[in-house]
């Protein structure tokens, strides 16, 4: 209770008179890539023999136990840096099926909150599919789908992960969350540039029904911000004041250009894990009117365990393998939370 008594006089104090005589609820909105959360059973039709007992990674019921606990460590420490309660949305990549989230959800740092979850099977060949968890305290889903990655010849002719689609009401406002794992690096930029097309016509046909919608774009976009799928297809703006109606806001560019990032590659710090947001979430932030859902704060989550405290990758995130050594760890992404404030 102190946490968060603090954090409603730290926001109070730095509001105009005004608004200092309302109080003022924060919300937290998180994504994170499990990397590869695995069952120990075959899906039929689904090229997910490595994580098999018998299969390349040895997948056995220990590591999926230890790989369930290490994951909801995280996700329930995310968003606790300000809110004793931590997230009341995360949205999820790389996870096989249904069933290992109603196992992750009855881990008991995620049990105790009463988490629930959002899950559409997907047409992905390796079987991952993006999922979504919540507090019911705070959010409450109301229309789920998943909106097709939408094959086009000379791009992508594979079938590959869709856009999991949430709309529910968090705080009052009514909200669209869109939970995506874009086409990896491999196939090259133009996989990733269409499916930021795809993301935006889904949210400007969202925006066209309902004017007032707060929506939210995040996920693994294997694309930094400044990549053309990012700040070009998607229309994902640097700075809010070139955020037009039609553009999103991108916290995570600047993030990334001061040296911070959720992955490494060759001892380079990317940042794929991005959570972006539409114009009415920014609108209220300089006039401080924080009368509906507005965008405070951006951040990478962090916690020394995340990390390797020795060898050659020493300071990357800790993966649960690495050179086909099963290291107990957890990702080799690091999660990222967006906090928001309301009037209340």
């Amino acid at each position: 209770m102190k946490k968060i008594n603090s954090i409603f006089l730290f926001l109070l104090c730095s509001l105009p008179t005004f608004a200092q005589q309302s109080r003022i609820g924060m919300y937290a909105i998180g994504f994170y890539n499990l990397e590869n959360l695995f069952d120990t059973k075959h899906d039929e039709g689904k090229n997910d023999y490595e994580y098999l007992p018998d299969g390349a990674n040895k997948w056995t019921q220990l590591k999926y136990t230890h790989k369930l606990k290490n994951m909801s460590t995280v996700l329930a420490e995310m968003g606790t840096d300000r809110l004793r309660t931590g997230c009341a949305i995360i949205g999820i990549s790389e996870v096989e099926n249904a069933h290992c989230l109603t196992d992750l959800c009855a881990q008991e740092p995620l049990a105790k909150r009463g988490i629930k979850f959002v899950h559409i099977e997907g047409p992905d060949q390796r079987g991952v599919d993006c999922g979504l968890l919540y507090n019911p305290r705070f959010f409450t889903p109301k229309k789920v789908w998943l909106q097709p990655y939408e094959l086009k010849a000379g791009v992508n002719e594979r079938p590959t992960r869709g856009f999991l689609t949430v709309q529910g009401a968090l705080a009052g406002d009514s909200l669209t969350v869109i939970v995506c794992h874009w086409p990896s690096r491999f196939g090259g930029s133009p996989l990733r540039e269409w499916a930021g097309q795809q993301v935006k016509v889904e949210k400007d046909s969202i925006l066209r029904a309902n004017p007032s919608m707060k929506i939210i774009v995040m996920g693994d976009m294997n694309d930094d911000p400044f990549s053309p799928s990012m700040a070009k297809s998607l229309g994902a703006r640097r700075k809010m004041a070139d955020v037009k109606t039609t553009d999103m806001y991108n916290p995570w560019w600047q993030i990334l250009l001061d040296g911070h990032g959720t992955l490494k590659y060759d001892g380079k710090w990317n940042l794929f894990d991005q959570i972006v947001m539409s114009h009415s979430c920014i609108k209220g932030f300089d006039s401080k009117d924080y009368s509906t859902l507005t965008f405070y704060k951006a951040e990478i989550f962090m916690r020394d365990y995340l990390f390797q405290d020795g060898g050659r990758y020493k300071g990357n995130p800790k993966r649960t393998h690495a050179g086909g050594v099963w290291l107990d760890g957890y990702s080799d992404h690091l999660p990222v939370v967006t906090y928001f404030v309301k009037k209340q």
